[in-house]
């Protein structure tokens, strides 16, 4: 079942341009409005420029890291959700990111029924 999410406005941070479309083709169909920052500065400055309901932001990308943009990001907007997204899923590195203050996370490659339930916990109204 589709998810109608229109209204919503999602930040995909991700540098790898085949990583994204697979994240954008999720949300196809959900309406919702789909923003992409291909770095870690792109992300703050979209972030702070747009009113954005959820952030999925990768961990490591050129230039300023996921972790620092979610650090900067949290610093500014503290209830945007962020969704880290990360092949680096050693116990470490997840303490690592959750100490970032990002609100979740999930491990590349992306197991799509999971990341699903992920955004809709952030995504759909509560009721």
């Amino acid at each position: 079942m589709k998810k109608n999410w229109e209204g919503k406005t999602v930040l995909i941070a991700e540098d790898e341009e085949v990583n994204y479309y697979l994240l954008e083709e999720t949300f196809y169909g959900t309406n919702a409005k789909i923003l992409w920052a291909k770095n870690g500065k792109e992300a703050i400055d979209m972030a702070l420029a747009n009113d954005i309901d959820l952030i999925l932001m990768d961990i490591k990308m050129p230039g300023i890291n996921g972790r620092d943009a979610i650090i900067e990001i949290k610093n500014q907007k503290p209830n945007i959700p962020i969704i880290a997204q990360t092949a680096f899923v050693m116990k470490n590195e997840v303490k690592a990111i959750k100490e970032t203050g990002c609100d979740d996370y999930i491990s590349k490659p992306i197991n799509l029924e999971l990341f699903r339930s992920k955004v809709d916990k952030f995504l759909s109204p509560k009721v």
